[in-house]
C-alpha cells in the first residue's frame, strides 16, 4: 500500500471532544479569525485537510492543551512486571503458535533522514573539529569504511585532513549519508561486506517469524526515497538463499499529506513563507497511525529502524520478543474469554472487576451497581491490547513508562500507565519535575500488539487516540520563528485509550543509532572486535 488515509487529530469519535469545544468557544474561529486565504484554503485541499481541521489546528495552537499530570513512575510491581526464567518455555510456545499461524507482522518507521546522526560534523556545530578528527581516527571500525576511504580518494586526492574525511561521508561528492535515510546507511561489518539497518531488520523479523511461513514487515518511508528502498530490498533479496528470499513479504507506505499540520508566527496568525505560501509541516511519528491501522495486522510488532544489532547479537533480543508475543497471547486470551462470559451472562460485574484487577491493573469507579460494573468491563475490553518492553534507565534520552492521572470526562477509570515523554510534561512544576527524575525504566520502543477484537474485527485506532496529548514546539523557518503542531506520538498519545502492561527487558535488548559514533559502541561492532 502507498500512501495511508487516517487524520487522527481532532475530530475523532467521543474522544475528549470537551476540550476542543472548549477551545474553540474560548477562542472562537470565524473565517476572519482564522485568516486562512482562498490560496490557503487551496493548499489545504491539494493535503485532504478541509477548512475546519485546520482551524481546529490553530486553536490549539493558540491555545495548546494541559500536559499531563504525573502520578508516579511505573516500577517493577507497580505497573512493570517481570517474565521469571520458569515461565519462558510456556511463553515461547505460546509465540511458536502464533508464527505458524502466520500472524505476526513487523512494523519499522523508516522514512527519518540521517541528518540528526551527523549533527556534531555539519558546518554550525562547534563541536565540528572535534568530531571530524574522531571520524578520521575511528574510521577503520566503522561498516562504511571502505566505501569511505574510497570516496576520499576520489574526492580529495592527496588531501587526508580530517575535514576530507567527514566531506567524503556526507557532502555530495562522496557517500552522501546525510542526505539518505538512516535506514539505509551501512550499519555493521561482516567478513563478506556490510548491512545496512534496513537489511538487519530483515534477518531480524525472519527470527521472530518463525521457519516457515511468510515473514511480513512494513516499512514507512518518505516518498522521495521509496524507489530506493525497493531497488535495496531487490538486492538483499538476491543475496539470500531462494529459500528464504521467497518468504519475505515486504510492504512500504508513505505519510499521508492529510497529516501535515499549519504552524502560526508570532503573531498566532497562520505562517506563510517569504513566497506567501502557506507553511504546512509534518506531524510527527503519531501521523503513522494510519499506516499502521492500514496494515490490517493481528499481531504486530513495531521497532525503531535504528535499534537494531549484528547477527551475532540477536539471540537474545529474538528470545524476549518471542517472549513479549507470547505473553501478549496469554493476556489476550484471558480477556477474550472475560468477553465472551460476559456476552454469554456467566461472568457477572465483580468477577469481571477482579479479573481486569488482575489482568491489566484497570479498577473501577466506586459504587457502581451491576449494570455499570458490566458496562465498564465492557468499555475496558473493547480496546487494543499493547505490551511493551521497558528497559533500565541508564540515562537515555527520551521518554518511560508513568501512571498519568485522566480526566477525560468520557474515561473509565481515574489513572492509567502510559509511555510519556519530556514534551508532554511541565517540568516549572518541582512536583512533576520529582516525578520525573524518580523514573526507574527507559521506553525503548520494543512494542508487541494486538489490532483485533475478540470475534475478529479490527479496531479503528483513531478512536483511541487522546487528541490533548498533542503538543506545540518552537522551530524556526527562513530565519523566522514560528509554533508548529504535532500529532499525539505513536505510542504516547496515539495509544493512550490501549490496554496496555508493561514488561522489563534486559538492557542488551536495546542498542540506538542517535549519532554516528553510537556505531562505535561494542553491540555494533563485530563479535571479533
Amino acid at each position: 500500500m502507498y500512501g495511508t488515509h487516517a487524520d487522527i487529530l481532532p475530530p475523532v469519535p467521543a474522544v475528549r471532544q470537551f476540550r476542543l469545544r472548549q477551545a474553540l468557544v474560548e477562542h472562537p474561529l470565524t473565517n476572519d479569525d482564522s485568516q486562512l486565504t482562498p490560496d490557503d484554503l487551496r493548499a489545504l485541499a491539494e493535503r485532504g485537510i478541509d477548512r475546519s481541521e485546520a482551524e481546529r489546528q490553530l486553536a490549539l495552537l493558540r491555545d495548546p492543551p494541559p500536559r499531563l499530570r504525573l502520578l508516579r513512575p511505573c516500577t517493577l510491581g507497580d505497573g512493570i512486571e517481570e517474565i521469571p526464567p520458569a515461565r519462558h518455555a510456556e511463553l515461547n510456545a505460546l509465540w511458536a503458535e502464533a508464527a505458524e499461524s502466520d500472524r505476526i507482522t513487523k512494523f519499522v518507521p523508516a522514512s527519518g533522514a540521517a541528518t540528526r546522526m551527523f549533527h556534531d560534523l555539519s558546518a554550525d556545530s562547534p563541536e565540528r573539529p572535534k568530531a571530524q578528527r574522531r571520524l578520521f581516527e575511528s574510521r577503520e571500525r566503522f561498516a562504511f569504511s571502505r566505501e569511505l576511504s574510497a570516496a576520499v580518494v576520489a574526492a580529495a586526492g592527496d588531501r587526508h585532513d580530517h575535514a576530507a574525511w567527514s566531506d567524503a561521508l556526507l557532502g555530495d561528492e562522496g557517500l552522501r549519508y546525510a542526505s539518505l535515510p538512516k535506514a539505509l546507511l551501512a550499519f555493521h561489518r561482516y567478513g563478506d561486506g556490510s548491512r545496512t539497518a534496513f537489511e538487519e531488520q530483515l534477518v531480524e523479523a525472519a527470527g521472530i517469524a518463525g521457519e516457515s511461513g511468510p515473514i511480513r514487515l512494513h516499512f514507512t518511508v518518505s516518498a522521495e526515497h521509496l524507489s530506493l528502498f525497493k531497488e535495496t530490498l531487490l538486492a538483499v533479496k538476491a543475496r539470500l538463499d531462494d529459500g528464504l528470499s521467497s518468504r519475505f513479504q515486504v510492504g512500504f507506505s508513505t505519510q499521508s499529506p492529510a497529516t501535515d499540520t499549519v504552524c502560526v508566527d508570532s503573531s498566532s496568525n497562520p505562517f506563510h513563507t517569504a513566497r506567501g505560501e502557506l507553511l504546512l509541516r509534518p506531524a510527527g511519528h503519531g501521523a503513522l497511525l494510519g499506516n499502521l491501522e492500514a496494515l490490517g495486522g493481528d499481531l504486530v510488532v513495531i521497532k525503531n529502524i535504528d535499534n537494531i544489532q549484528p547477527v551475532s547479537r540477536q539471540p537474545e533480543v529474538l528470545h524476549w520478543k518471542r517472549l513479549l508475543v507470547g505473553l501478549l497471547i496469554e493476556r489476550r486470551r484471558s480477556l477474550k474469554e472475560l468477553e465472551r462470559g460476559i456476552d454469554r451472562g456467566e461472568v457477572d460485574g465483580e468477577q469481571a472487576a477482579r479479573q481486569l484487577a488482575r489482568t491489566l491493573d484497570l479498577e473501577p469507579a466506586a459504587d457502581l451497581g451491576e449494570d455499570e460494573l458490566l458496562a465498564w468491563a465492557r468499555a475496558c475490553l473493547d480496546r487494543p491490547l499493547r505490551v511493551c518492553g521497558m528497559v533500565r534507565n541508564e540515562g537515555e534520552p527520551g521518554g518511560g513508562p508513568f501512571w498519568v492521572a485522566d480526566s477525560r470526562e468520557d474515561s473509565t477509570t481515574s489513572t492509567s500507565r502510559q509511555i510519556v515523554e519530556s514534551s508532554q510534561v511541565d517540568f516549572d512544576l518541582p512536583s512533576q519535575a520529582a516525578i520525573w527524575s524518580r523514573a526507574t525504566h527507559f521506553n525503548p520502543v520494543d512494542l508487541v500488539c494486538a489490532m483485533r477484537r475478540a470475534y475478529g474485527s479490527a479496531y479503528a485506532l483513531a478512536d483511541y487516540v487522546d487528541p490533548a496529548t498533542a503538543f506545540v514546539s518552537s522551530k524556526n523557518h527562513e530565519g523566522r520563528p514560528l509554533r508548529s503542531l504535532e500529532r499525539p506520538g505513536l505510542w504516547n498519545g496515539s495509544m493512550a485509550r490501549w490496554n496496555t502492561i508493561f514488561v522489563e527487558v534486559p538492557g542488551s535488548t536495546f542498542a540506538p543509532v542517535k549519532t554516528v559514533f553510537d556505531l562505535l559502541r561494542p553491540e555494533h561492532q563485530p563479535a571479533t572486535a
